[in-house]
């Protein structure tokens, strides 16, 4: 039986801890062989992002018809896209080659502050939600996909879900991190209602790359063949117990990664 297959649409970060090394690292621990289109190179560690060089949409492209035209692709993680023409570039190819199971993330900023997403790209962020069968942003994203307050309590983040369904996703998973109180709630918002999905929220600094990786724990589960209810329940366990485990890592002097294997270090 050949191995369940996910691709990573994102930037890579030279600190590996989020983007497209989180991405491979989160697939290998779930049991899903990883390939990987890079749409921009960046040069960060725990600290910060020092520099970022956007790889040409042209060559995003490529790397799309390499993958898709040889790998048979479950599912598809989208984390960083940069800018409008890699957008267009990637919404293009996904459409080509019929991609399905796609995980949108609109990665907007690193952990550590740094925008990672051009401001004229919104527009162009908000059209590629209509291909996504989840998008997974968190409070900061969602406010700013819709140019509104940033939510506050559980029915705000599921009025400003249900907007984001409206724009054509097939779901939205609208994370609670960047809230407060004892849990971290993510509610996962579809037409036939929403479920919330919480777990005690953990005291560390050690929390970089964990967007990138509930969503690549989600786009794993669907390359399973999970449905995606089972797979935001599973993806949640492990970006929960990722997180819990970040301290032993011990990397950096910033803000560390998540402890992608946990089960096996």
């Amino acid at each position: 039986m050949a191995a369940p297959i996910a691709v990573t649409i994102a930037g890579s970060d030279s600190g590996g801890g989020a983007g497209i090394q989180a991405d491979l690292k989160t697939f290998s621990a779930l049991g899903v062989y990883g390939a990987s289109v890079i749409t921009a190179l960046t040069a960060q560690n725990t600290t910060g992002v020092f520099a970022i060089h956007e790889v040409p949409a042209d060559f995003v492209a490529a790397q799309i018809d390499a993958v898709f035209s040889d790998l048979d692709v479950g599912a598809v993680k989208i984390g960083m896209l940069g800018n409008v023409a890699a957008i267009d570039a990637v919404a293009a190819g996904l459409a080509s080659h019929r991609a399905r199971n796609i995980v949108l993330d609109p990665v907007m900023a690193a952990t550590s502050g740094e925008k990672l997403l051009h401001a004229d790209a919104l527009g162009a962020m908000r059209k590629l939600i209509s291909r996504a069968r989840v998008v997974t942003p968190n409070l900061p994203e969602a406010a700013a996909l819709l140019d509104a307050p940033q939510a506050r309590n559980e029915d705000e983040m599921r009025a400003q879900a249900q907007k984001l369904l409206a724009l054509g996703a097939g779901a939205v998973l609208i994370k609670g991190g960047h809230g407060g109180g004892a849990e971290a709630v993510d509610l996962l918002v579809e037409a036939s209602g929403a479920t919330r999905f919480a777990a005690p929220r953990v005291a560390t600094n050690n929390t970089h790359g964990t967007g990138c990786t509930l969503a690549s724990a989600i786009a794993a589960g669907l390359a399973k063949g999970l449905p995606l209810g089972e797979a935001v329940r599973q993806a949640k366990g492990y970006i929960s117990a990722a997180i819990a485990a970040a301290d032993r890592l011990d990397i950096g002097s910033g803000r560390g990664p998540v402890h992608h294997f946990f089960k096996w270090w």
